[in-house]
């Protein structure tokens, strides 16, 4: 029996029964789901490295992308706010547009 112990995305339980099979889980605390979508962000993180093709790149996103709503409801903040403080500091230290890699930087 594998063990997963990580979140998962609502309708995977309806599945895991369509296929007539059982499972055991749980419904987490609001503290506790903060963890695990940063948990979660790092699993989401690691799969969009290893994508491939566009296609691949582009659902791994929309997942990371899921995993900042769900972060953002339970911090009880916005996606508005979120792009507010993108936007503060793209003004601030620009963005990553001009794919800028930095070597190193001497001592002076």
């Amino acid at each position: 029996m594998p063990v997963y112990n990580k979140l998962v995305r609502d309708k995977i339980l309806e599945m895991i029964e369509s296929d007539g099979l059982a499972y055991n889980a749980r419904i987490l605390e609001s503290g506790e789901l903060l963890k695990e979508i940063k948990e979660k962000m790092i699993e989401e993180a690691k799969e969009f490295q290893s994508t491939e093709t566009d296609n691949e790149s582009l659902e791994e996103l929309a997942d990371v992308l899921e995993l900042i709503h769900t972060a953002l409801v339970t911090l009880g903040r916005t996606f508005e706010e979120l792009n507010e403080v993108r936007l503060k500091k793209k003004k601030k230290r620009g963005g990553f547009e001009k794919a800028v890699y930095l070597i190193d930087v001497e001592d002076r």
